[in-house]
């Protein structure tokens, strides 16, 4: 790996390695290793995410050193450089028509794809169901028993390299037409009502307590999220702002399926 990780950090720097077969060979390692799981963008940590730099470059200088080509699939016709994953009844993957994964992405055994989309670079964990019309970004990784609703919006990020990938860790209920993006974290058993739309600028505000506390980029473990407003002043007027409200709490003492229901009966929220 460190060989690897030192070739992809020096054609990073010196883009006319590309032409050089070790370059190429290289590349194509990697991109291969993180179709197979083997690698990661980014891994969890005891404490934190550990994002894969190098492995992110190697995905950017993957497209350079492909080239265009017809894909045919039964009638359907796609024209692009990068080649869509296959063999998934080896690999332990239920896929419904129309959905499709691109090469590089790695779908768990265990996954299900209702009619979808997921792109290189993405982790997508063992019983998880990415719904109809989901679309799960470049790099963005998504664990295990996590439910994408229908129409959600997982954001995708290849450059610039140092920055995070989307997170939606394990046990996450993320509702219809949620839209999550630019290296936003949700963390384990959150929940997300329909309709909820977190970028890296968005208030999440934590109003279950006697007081608001404010968020940024990461939504707690086992939060309950709506879609909700604040105020805020502008040159030309006061104007309501959108923003995410954390109405409450998954409780820890029942299971994951028990304390979902709960959660969307107790604080109303739709999905």
């Amino acid at each position: 790996m460190q060989e690897l990780q030192n070739i992809i950090e020096s054609v990073w720097e010196d883009r006319s390695k590309l032409s050089l077969a070790s370059s190429v060979e290289a590349i194509n390692v990697v991109v291969r290793l993180v179709d197979q799981g083997i690698l990661r963008v980014a891994a969890p940590q005891e404490d934190h995410w550990q994002v894969n730099e190098w492995v992110k470059k190697a995905i950017v200088l993957y497209f350079p050193i492909r080239q265009m080509e017809t894909i045919e699939v039964g009638p359907f016709e796609f024209h692009d450089k990068i080649p869509l994953k296959k063999d998934y009844k080896s690999q332990g993957v239920r896929v419904v028509p129309h959905a499709i994964a691109r090469y590089g992405s790695f779908i768990e055994p265990g996954a299900i794809l209702m009619p979808s989309y997921v792109n290189i670079g993405a982790w997508v964990g063992s019983g998880t169901m990415v719904d109809t019309w989901a679309t799960v970004g470049s790099c963005a990784q998504i664990g295990r028993n996590v439910h994408l609703s229908g129409g959600v919006g997982i954001g995708g990020v290849l450059e610039p390299p140092q920055a995070s990938p989307t997170i939606i860790e394990d046990d996450c209920f993320i509702g219809s037409r949620c839209i999550v993006v630019e290296g936003v974290r949700v963390r384990k058993e959150a929940v997300l009502g329909a309709n909820v739309v977190l970028t890296q600028s968005t208030h999440i505000i934590d109003v279950s307590g006697s007081e608001p506390v404010t968020y940024r980029g990461e939504v707690p473990e086992r939060s309950v999220v709506i879609p909700g407003s604040y105020t805020k002043a502008f040159p030309a007027g006061t104007y309501q702002v959108p923003c995410a409200l954390i109405i409450g709490k998954r409780k820890t003492s029942t299971d994951t399926k028990v304390s979902l229901n709960e959660a969307l009966r107790d604080y109303s929220v739709s999905v």
